[in-house]
């Protein structure tokens, strides 16, 4: 089997003719703009037909995340993860049930950020709005760590040398950084909209092409079938799915990412409620078939191209006891996001000569879509939140328009070179505290989950209290920060032992969600009758 096939010129052709692009629709939203109003530049005037809706939603959701960290992940821990899939018409019908109604109050209101409907909701000028925007930059600081860190992931594997990762982390967080600022949020939705396209048709081709190189369907079950029996049951290889584990992570993963800042402001600006029902449609139909019968078998594939195990059948592990990788796909615990950039790079240039080459490469340009589509439109919702909800709240309430606009732009900057900066340095640290994408990936809806109490109280229920709201957000954070991987660090060992405990029970954004309704409905409770 060889370790490396080059691809010759094409993956810079194809990618370069794709950064291209994408800062063509920079400059075309910048010239289409109305005026430098802040519902212009973050909500493109709230007028997103369905096509747009429905692209820059499935783009927004499927980041690295699903094209490197859910094939990465389902070749460490098998076909079990493959069922983590049916998170997603779970998402589909959150736009449904949540997306219309939060559309509505925004249009009605003039609501730009979540913060701006839920403060209003619970009349809380400082408190709420500052919880919210803190639980913003939780979830958007680690998306865009994650997609930067994908960008690098692409190029060491594409274009091998030592600076590598680094010019492909920089050039990926310069150029997403670049068109948001140029035209705000119709460039982000217009080149989410070629983004989503090859998402989708990448994720289904790679599917092909894993199928493709075990010698068709018949051939691909039947070599997956020899697989070790840990590879093809649960809690999976590592141990560490358990049915209620992935119950929940699938669950609250799809709650928690239509709730968080970015979605919530394509709901905002989402024409109308028809254009949200046909986008969670097409939502639901288009990336469960995807994410099923596209990258997962690129995962479960890969374990046979790849195994993890020795001639002996006894898998490859480290000094601390963890599941490596198989040499060729990387050399540390860490490494599994990299299995389908490995099996297109190795194996379709040797099938189909210059065109596997060129299909690899366009797979690629996916996973590079995949992650700036994410990264820009987490870094688009931060801008907002920190311009409108902190800057022009707090700091400079008499702002004009273009200086908050300005602002916006600046604060982009600082975060995506923030981003970059723990990219790089994590990557030259050599346990890479950032680990693999799909842990800090679940960690950061974690985050974002806690704001669910709210939205449903506020849109159906309408029974939470300030005092209610603000103190599950706060007993939620604090709990998810507690089973975070890195206050173990500072923790001792009895405790230690607890938190260990607890998250081999639920995920960990479950736990938090327990305690944040308890406290909710508790304190709201008693302070029922003082509001």
């Amino acid at each position: 089997m060889p370790e490396t096939t080059g691809l010759g010129s094409i993956p810079y052709i194809v990618l370069g003719l794709y950064l291209l692009l994408l800062l063509f629709f920079g400059i075309q939203g910048y010239r289409r703009r109305q005026g430098e109003s802040e519902e212009d530049y973050y909500l493109a005037g709230r007028s997103q037909g369905w096509v747009v809706s429905a692209l820059t939603i499935m783009a927004t959701f499927f980041s690295s995340f699903a094209l490197l960290g859910a094939p990465g992940m389902v070749y460490r821990d098998g076909v079990v993860f493959a069922l983590f899939s049916l998170n997603v018409p779970v998402a589909g019908v959150a736009i449904y049930l949540l997306g219309d109604r939060i559309r509505k109050a925004g249009r009605q209101h003039g609501y730009v950020t979540p913060a701006d409907m839920i403060s209003a909701h619970y009349q809380s000028r400082v408190g709420l709005r500052l919880l919210v925007a803190f639980v913003g930059l939780l979830y958007a600081v680690p998306y865009v760590v994650m997609q930067i860190q994908a960008g690098g992931i692409l190029s060491q594997q594409l274009f091998p040398g030592t600076d590598a990762f680094e010019i492909g982390a920089g050039l990926l967080a310069l150029v997403t950084m670049l068109y948001i600022m140029i035209g705000g949020m119709r460039s982000v939705a217009w080149t989410d909209v070629v983004q989503g396209s090859l998402l989708v048709g990448g994720m289904l081709l790679a599917g092909i092409a894993a199928v493709w190189v075990l010698g068709g369907p018949v051939n691909f079950f039947a070599e997956v079938a020899k697989l070790p029996t840990r590879s093809l049951s649960a809690p999976g290889t590592s141990g560490r799915w358990t049915p209620e584990i992935l119950f929940t992570a699938s669950l609250f993963a799809s709650l928690g990412s239509m709730i968080q800042p970015a979605q919530w402001m394509r709901f905002y600006a989402a024409r109308s409620s028809q254009v949200l029902r046909r986008s969670a449609l097409i939502f639901a139909a288009v990336l469960t078939l995807c994410f099923f019968f596209g990258v997962m078998l690129v995962g479960i594939g890969g374990q046979v191209l790849y195994p993890l195990t020795d001639s002996t059948g006894a898998y490859l592990i480290d000094a601390a006891g963890k599941i490596l990788p198989h040499p060729a796909v990387g050399q540390t615990a860490g490494e599994f996001d990299q299995i389908l950039v490995v099996v297109l790079k190795n194996h379709l240039p040797e099938l189909l000569g210059s065109l596997g080459a060129v299909l690899a490469a366009l797979i690629l340009v996916a996973i590079m879509a995949a992650a700036m589509s994410t990264a820009d439109s987490n870094l688009h919702a931060l801008s907002a939140l920190l311009t409108h909800d902190i800057y022009d709240q707090f700091i400079r309430p008499q702002a004009s328009q273009r200086e908050k606009t300005w602002i916006g732009r600046l604060i982009i900057t600082a975060v995506t070179c923030l981003a970059l900066f723990l990219v790089i340095l994590a990557h030259r640290s050599e346990s890479n505290p950032l680990g693999m994408i799909v842990v800090l990936g679940l960690l950061a809806i974690a985050f974002s989950t806690q704001l669910l109490p709210l939205t449903v109280d506020m849109l159906y229920l309408r029974r939470g209290t300030r005092q209610g709201a603000i103190a599950g957000l706060c007993v939620g954070l604090t709990t998810i920060f507690f089973l975070s991987p890195f206050f173990p660090m500072l923790a001792g060992e009895a405790l230690k032992d607890v938190l260990g405990s607890m998250k081999t029970m639920i995920d960990t954004g479950a736990w938090g969600l327990c305690f944040n309704v308890l406290t909710f409905a508790v304190v709201s409770h008693f302070t029922r009758e003082q509001t």
